[in-house]
């Protein structure tokens, strides 16, 4: 049955009663948090992932002092990586800059008594239209955010006449109403005709204009001069209508609304919701931070590599893979980053950095040369992109991303006296210290060494002794009374360690099945995670991950239960974002969009029948179309 897709989308209509609540109004590059007033005149920022921003370096600290890399450790990794003494102001320089600013901020200049507020965000058309009373007088504000330009369009409808400013911040990073001290900058009225601006901060600068009168009028912002005809309201109204509607016709569905199951609704709701988040704040040049484009979380906006697959893997099980691929290249302008870091370090190939800005310099944290995980990631993204795009083009386009990585993670092993490769020293995605041999990484380690070989037999070029030693002789995944556990050094995983990311079920989850990880302690492992963790110390990605683990393993129950477990890590505000982090958490709505389309269409392997990721109980009945199955 073909889905009717208005309806599935126009019955999450978002709904919000209050005035101060931001709303996300975005063409994936550029996002206008929206308040109860059209505006931003309680709370908004005005963000693009081109918009950064460094402060000085401090007085004492000369250029020739910043390592291009981001660290000052020379030498292979043995623990932590550590500033040396007297370097503290550096270091902090480095973890705050760059970072992600704000750009401007519209507003009403002398608001009255603000009530009766009445505000809808139509996702089939991408209009957020307030109602709400201003000292008794009825005004009406909508407000949209063209497709093609990071201009923001409003109209006003008002007895009285309202004055809308125009003022800008200097940067700060503190996560407030607004991002940004704006003592320093006069506001400017929206008026009548045409203003442009030109701002310089600091070593910063882009181009701003205003066009059009206090009733209708757009703001544009960009990162070169604008043109000299910005499109109207109307003419952007239009245009965002198309643009929605055209994605929610694209892609993949999903229908819940047969199911008799009554959580049907909400977790449909996360659903729709989170691709609409996603498209609106992480389908841009840069990879997403993982708050978005709705503020400036803890590590200043900067995007984590390892939580890429996170922000931008759905897509390929989506069919919008096109929305990803500008942000997935960021593997190709960090190459020359990745080299330096490894050479800097002792390794050959590529290192992929932790967290960074556009130019691809990590930031200072312990764990930055020990997490590994982030390190095969290019290798899954290259192949999501030939399943989607099986060419020559496609291999020949990740050829050296994919050897230049392999090499790395076939150099960085240490070899013991006994012929054995270990990952040492290891921090897993758990992040709960430093050890070896973590389970996850070892399971991904052999997939992504047996990939990279099987990249360079596609393209006619004979396998690469080294990391054939080295894949089969990884030290085994620890297992300790027939179950995965962190790492081979850590028995405690049960006991004193069952929180954070549960690293155990990622195995037979995320990865798909490989030699090295035996089915049947991969499914007791999901069961006695499932049944030991705490699920109030999790993050939003782990209930989609347990999700994964638990439909692979052949426990689809447990996998509706885990995208919808009752904890404060896996809650989706009203307008769906989820809150599983310490800030809004957009890792959690892509990996839900990740799990529940594999659990959907299914993935290589998967039981031969209709939503095998889905319980067969009769109370979950899945519409789908448009969808990939996963690896």
């Amino acid at each position: 049955m073909k889905i009717d897709r208005q309806a599935l989308v126009t019955r999450h209509t978002i709904e919000c009663h209050d005035p101060t609540a931001r709303l996300a109004l975005g063409n994936g590059e550029f996002c206008f948090g929206v308040d109860g007033t059209g505006l931003q005149t309680f709370a908004g920022n005005c963000m693009a992932h081109w918009g950064w921003h460094s402060f000085p370096l401090p007085a004492g600290v000369t250029p020739d002092q910043v390592p291009a890399t981001g660290t000052l450790q020379q030498g292979h990794a043995v623990d932590r990586d550590k500033f040396p003494p007297g370097t503290e102001t550096l270091r902090q320089w480095l973890f705050d800059n760059p970072h992600i600013m704000n750009l401007g901020r519209l507003r009403l200049a002398q608001p009255g008594v603000i009530s009766n507020v009445k505000r809808t965000l139509d996702l089939w058309t991408g209009l957020h239209t307030t109602r709400y009373e201003m000292d008794g007088q009825p005004v009406k504000v909508e407000t949209c955010v063209h497709p093609a330009l990071d201009l923001v369009a409003v109209r006003i409808e008002s007895p009285v006449p309202l004055a809308v400013v125009l003022d800008f911040p200097y940067p700060t990073l503190k996560n407030e109403a607004w991002v940004g001290d704006f003592s320093q900058s006069p506001p400017v009225a929206t008026g009548g005709g045409r203003k442009n601006f030109e701002r310089t901060v600091d070593t910063t600068t882009y181009h701003v204009a205003l066009e059009g009168n206090a009733d209708s009028f757009v703001c544009a912002f960009s990162a070169q001069p604008l043109p000299a005809t910005l499109p109207s309201f109307e003419e952007t109204k239009t245009a965002c209508a198309a643009k929605w509607k055209n994605f929610w016709q694209a892609g993949g569905a999903i229908d819940l609304s047969a199911s008799t199951d009554p959580r049907w609704r909400e977790l449909e709701r996360r659903i729709v919701l989170s691709q609409y988040q996603m498209a609106a704040q992480s389908a841009g040049s840069w990879c997403s931070s993982e708050m978005g484009l709705l503020g400036i979380d803890p590590w200043r906006g900067q995007f984590h590599m390892e939580m890429v697959w996170w922000h931008l893997a759905h897509y390929a099980l989506w069919g919008r893979w096109e929305l990803g691929s500008r942000a997935i290249d960021c593997y190709r302008r960090f190459l020359p980053a990745a080299k330096a870091l490894a050479a800097q370090l002792g390794y050959r190939g590529l290192k992929w950095p932790k967290s960074v800005g556009p130019e691809g310099r990590s930031a200072p944290w312990y764990g930055n040369q020990v997490l590994l995980w982030k390190q095969p990631h290019p290798i899954f993204f290259a192949e999501l992109d030939y399943r989607l795009q099986p060419t020559l083009a496609t291999l020949e386009k990740w050829a050296d991303i994919i050897h230049g990585t392999a090499e790395h993670m076939a150099d960085y092993p240490v070899k013991d006296a006994a012929g054995i490769y270990h990952l040492a020293p290891a921090m897993p995605p758990s992040e709960q210290g430093i050890t070896r041999d973590t389970v996850f990484d070892l399971a991904y380690w052999r997939w992504g060494l047996d990939k990279a070989q099987q990249w360079r037999q596609r393209l006619g070029l004979a396998r690469e002794p080294l990391w054939d030693e080295v894949r089969k002789n990884l030290a085994p995944l620890p297992v300790v009374d027939g179950v995965f556990v962190h790492s081979a050094e850590w028995h405690d995983t049960y006991t004193k360690r069952a929180w954070e990311h549960p690293d155990p079920v990622g195995v037979r989850g995320m990865l798909p099945p490989m030699d090295g990880v035996d089915a049947k302690i991969a499914r007791d492992t999901v069961a006695k995670v499932w049944a030991t963790w705490n699920w109030d110390r999790c993050w939003g990605w782990d209930f989609p991950w347990m999700a994964m683990a638990a439909a692979r393993t052949g426990q689809p129950e447990l996998a509706v239960e885990a995208l919808l477990k009752d904890s404060p890590r896996n809650q989706y505000d009203f307008q769906g974002i989820n809150t599983g982090g310490p800030c809004p958490y957009l890792p959690g709505n892509g990996g839900l969009l990740y799990a529940v389309a594999m659990m959907a269409a299914g993935w290589d392997g998967a039981p031969e029948r209709h939503a095998p990721g889905f319980p067969e109980n009769g109370q979950w009945q899945v519409c789908w179309e448009g969808l990939n199955p996963a690896l």
